[in-house]
């Protein structure tokens, strides 16, 4: 295979939502640095929303994007959830989302009675050699068909690396 059709992982990011209450997102924000050793950036409402109680520029939740040692969060991520998805779970561009239903599942954490019970969600971005044309400043476009990742793609990538069964 050329090194130009090879599947990498792009970045892993993982949210927890709170709504607003404060306690709660202070409490996400210690899980996912605990998690990811990366310090988490607030998310904020873009809508008024008066039955939720929301309104625009309110932190709502909190998020963090791992690139750096993707490879090794992964596998214990999903050992979390014993290396099971759902086909239902990919997107038709390289793209799958999965998540946990307490923070304890992940292996090398233990139970803080600060935080509580606590769930997340991961998204996993896939990319080939070569996508950085999409992002570039200058000359920006998209890469091929035949470049692009498709389903089949990354299910057979997320097979064969992590040893992870889909389910259809």
């Amino acid at each position: 295979m050329s090194k130009m059709k090879e599947i990498r992982i792009e970045k892993i990011t993982m949210n927890i939502g709170s709504g607003k209450d404060t306690g709660r997102l202070e409490k996400a924000m210690k899980l996912l640095e605990m998690l990811t050793s990366m310090k988490p950036v607030k998310t904020f409402s873009k809508k008024r929303i008066p039955a939720w109680g929301l309104r625009p520029g309110m932190p709502i939740g909190c998020k963090v994007t791992v690139r750096r040692g993707a490879d090794e969060l992964l596998k214990r991520l999903l050992d979390a959830v014993e290396f099971k998805l759902d086909g239902k779970q990919f997107d038709d561009y390289g793209t799958f989302s999965f998540g946990i239903h307490e923070y304890i599942d992940v292996g090398g954490l233990e139970y803080d009675p600060e935080i509580g019970i606590m769930g997340l969600q991961v998204c996993v971005t896939l990319e080939r050699r070569g996508y950085r044309i999409k992002r570039r400043k200058m000359l920006k476009t998209t890469p091929g068909k035949k470049h692009i990742i498709k389903k089949q793609d990354a299910l057979e990538f997320i097979q064969s690396n992590f040893k992870v069964r889909v389910e259809a």
